[in-house]
């Protein structure tokens, strides 16, 4: 799934990154504690969070995630923004719920990027 599509199925504000909505991700991990992403992702993924700190763009950058999906409309500062910016990460945001968010992504086609899927 494209960065663009994910956009389109979360109805996304895109806040940096657009040079990379064509970027194919295909698998997604939702969690808002890092070392849960750190310790169970396995695979190349978009993190939806609603932790907004510089630590989810390192965690992601750490993983080599290429698109973080901020949920329940939060917005990032400017210093996560140029964070994010340094390490070439998509920033986007959703108004919808991370349960939601995560369902629609799953039922159009993008699986779990965690061990245990």
């Amino acid at each position: 799934m494209q960065i663009k599509e994910i956009i389109s199925l979360l109805e996304c504000d895109v806040i940096c990154g657009e040079e990379q909505l064509e970027l194919d991700l295909h698998t997604a991990c939702g969690s808002d504690m890092m070392s849960d992403v750190l310790a169970y992702v396995k695979e190349q993924s978009v993190l939806l969070t609603g932790l907004v700190n510089p630590q989810v763009v390192r965690t992601a950058d750490m993983m080599d995630m290429r698109c973080i999906v901020f949920v329940r409309g939060k917005e990032p500062d400017e210093d996560i923004v140029e964070l994010a910016q340094e390490r070439g990460i998509a920033l986007l945001k959703t108004r919808y719920r991370m349960f939601t968010a995560c369902g629609r992504l799953y039922a159009n086609g993008l699986q779990g990027g965690c061990e245990g899927k």
